[in-house]
């Protein structure tokens, strides 16, 4: 798909790391995973540098999508919960757009486990463990890339924790000093909470007291809600958004952008964002 751009972006160039709980067609077709599919070219089409992440869910197709695994990246162990866990980094292609999309696979977490909702549509309470690993082995992977991002755009519940581990990694490492972030909010939610240990597992991590103020009862809501607090820019990128999250972010002085139904515009307009928040960098 090309997109014919409305207005012109001055010298559109910068690094621009996409994180989503979903890619089309690699997972099927719901908010987050078609702006981040869209989205993504839009910007590489501006000249941009961009990379893609995504969890490496277990009904993706490998076979079909013709994912490998990208050795020099995969090797690493993470600690959650005190134990090693193996972080193996896949990619495939989406021919059309020239775009690769990195995928964050471990056989526990990700290969041999399925849907993250019973029956009832609940979260399982596993996915406390599943969306720490995720959202520190997307940065980790992208520190061994070497490929320093001027901003970070995440979609979805479950990269709601890369905000967490980039103010973590941070104070160990300065790779991504001066990095900014987006969260883009749709109208998807969860019924249900993660379990009270997730506090426990994440100040193994590196959590302050003050980390865990926004992460106490975790729910839907505390977790968009601390996404939004770590985020400099917010896009409402569904017409449904709960109006809350909204005025939560429009209260705590977030550069918001509203929902647009109009792909070209509004993937403009969301670039023109990219700019506001990272300045002369994002065009150097």
């Amino acid at each position: 798909m090309q997109f014919n751009i409305i207005f012109l972006i001055t010298m559109a160039k910068g690094r621009i790391l996409y994180v989503s709980q979903g890619v089309a067609p690699f997972s099927e077709e719901d908010d987050a995973s078609l702006l981040t599919r869209h989205l993504s070219q839009f910007t590489q089409e501006l000249g941009r540098e961009i990379r893609v992440f995504m969890p490496r869910f277990y009904d993706i197709n490998e076979r079909k999508h013709q994912l490998h695994e990208v050795i020099r990246l995969s090797g690493m162990n993470l600690i959650v919960n005190n134990c090693d866990h193996q972080l193996i980094i896949k990619v495939g292609s989406l021919p059309s757009a020239r775009l690769q999309v990195y995928f964050i696979d471990n056989e526990e977490y990700f290969t041999r486990f399925g849907s993250s909702f019973d029956e009832n549509g609940f979260l399982l309470p596993a996915n406390d463990e599943r969306i720490l690993f995720f959202g520190r082995g997307t940065l980790e992977a992208v520190r061994k890339l070497a490929w320093q991002p001027h901003l970070i755009h995440f979609s979805g519940w479950f990269s709601g924790m890369v905000p967490f581990y980039l103010r973590r990694i941070n104070k160990e490492n300065a790779f991504f000093s001066g990095t900014r972030t987006v969260f883009s909010l749709t109208e998807e939610s969860f019924k249900g909470k993660f379990p009270d240990e997730m506090e426990k597992k994440m100040r193994a991590d590196g959590a302050t007291a003050k980390d865990l103020r926004l992460y106490q009862n975790l729910d839907y809501m505390t977790l968009m809600k601390a996404a939004i607090t770590y985020a400099n820019g917010i896009v409402i990128s569904s017409p449904n958004v709960n109006p809350e999250l909204i005025q939560f972010a429009k209260e705590n002085k977030r550069h918001v952008l509203d929902y647009n139904p109009d792909r070209t515009e509004f993937y403009t307009k969301i670039n023109k964002l990219y700019e506001t928040l990272c300045g002369s960098a994002i065009n150097n």
